[in-house]
């Protein structure tokens, strides 16, 4: 038997986690048949992932429209994923996360009664508008899963809690740690951000673009970087400035002339991921970043008050700050002029696994299948 499976994403971050998953399960065309689909709501950014993992999508919805709502991605997706779901009829469907898609192609696949496995299950805040719409989209697709793939045992508890059959949950470590060891190189080439990068400084990562930050929140995060900067030539930045409207007007309005201090759109994965390896510290909002610096001894300063993955909080490897402007600056101050807590944090263990995620999924699936695990040895 070789099972027919569909892994189905939309956006950057999914795709970056789900690209080993696809590459773990193409090692073995004797047992799955693996096919892609992406809605592509964010065109560009998914299109640098696509091309590094030379992965090619076997179908391409391609939604994205300018200043699209929720809504309107989650129907579109819901709509052209049924069209493929049908014709195609999958064994399984694999899902990533906690975005519109990951609930729309969860969805899609139930109404035609094919098994759904999510990746990255079992995340929760307990609070459904933060983050949003992430926290919602994963609840709704755990429920409508068959196959949990719980990144910690913690994100198993929460599964456990709300009555998910405890046969069906798979710890397996998280897939964001296996893409980022397969693309993390000692001697990689910089292009983008090469010119900007000064050994004689230390440099802080920025990425900031969660919704419920929208507004006061990214301001206070750039008004502290403006002002760390202003007064502390031994630091530098460069910030990420994702392409919400959101996000770019408040960033390029506060940032723009602030001295050492280096606005960049989103870049390519490769450079992004070998830039966090370079870096003293990450100041962000990112769910993801949260897993992928601890991995690299790179400590995390959290500009959330809530977060759907309190293990880093809990090893130390990541610190909450919040919004506050003086509160980042703080943060700030200790790790730079505090040898020891810097090491704290850097030197904390990753609690996000050893980069085998991905390995694990594909004998979860043959094993849960009936496809014996004797080859995947």
């Amino acid at each position: 038997m070789v099972l027919k499976i569909t892994a189905i994403f939309g956006v950057r971050p999914e795709a970056i986690k789900m690209a080993p998953v696809i590459k773990a399960f193409r090692e073995h065309p004797d047992l799955f048949s693996l096919k892609v689909l992406v809605t592509a709501q964010h065109r560009e950014m998914l299109d640098q992932v696509l091309e590094h993992f030379r992965i090619v999508p076997d179908w391409d919805l391609d939604i994205m429209t300018p200043r699209q709502t929720l809504t309107q991605i989650t129907t579109r997706a819901l709509e052209g994923i049924e069209r493929v779901l049908a014709a195609h009829r999958p064994d399984l469907v694999l899902v990533h996360g906690d975005v519109a898609t990951t609930v729309a192609g969860a969805l899609a696949a139930y109404y035609q009664k094919i098994p759904v496995g999510h990746v990255e299950a079992g995340l929760r805040t307990g609070d459904k508008y933060a983050p949003f719409p992430e926290e919602m989209c994963r609840r709704l697709t755990d429920a409508l899963s068959d196959l949990h793939f719980a990144p910690t045992q913690w994100a198993r508890d929460n599964l456990l809690r709300e009555g998910i059959d405890p046969e069906c949950i798979f710890v397996t470590g998280n897939t964001a740690i296996d893409a980022l060891l397969l693309t993390v190189d000692s001697g990689y080439r910089f292009g983008t951000v090469g010119h900007v990068l000064d050994r004689e400084r230390r440099l802080i990562v920025v990425d900031v673009h969660r919704r419920e930050n929208f507004g006061r929140g990214i301001r206070n995060v750039c008004e502290a970087v403006a002002e760390a900067a202003v007064r502390r030539p031994d630091i530098y930045f460069i910030f990420s400035v994702h392409k919400n409207p959101e996000v770019e007007e408040i960033a390029r309005s506060v940032l723009a002339s602030v001295p050492r201090v280096h606005l960049f759109e989103p870049l390519p994965y490769p450079e992004w991921a070998n830039l966090l390896s370079r870096a003293y510290l990450i100041l962000t909002d990112s769910g993801g970043l949260q897993e992928e610096a601890p991995s690299l001894g790179t400590p995390v300063l959290l500009c959330r008050d809530t977060t759907e993955r309190p293990e880093a909080i809990q090893a130390g490897t990541v610190r909450m700050v919040g919004t506050d402007k003086q509160r980042i600056l703080s943060a700030l101050d200790l790790l730079l002029d505090s040898p020891e807590e810097y090491h704290r944090m850097s030197r904390a263990t990753n609690p996000y696994g050893d980069g085998k995620a991905s390995s694990r999924i594909v004998k979860a699936v043959a094993s849960r299948f009936g496809l014996g695990l004797e080859s995947l040895k």
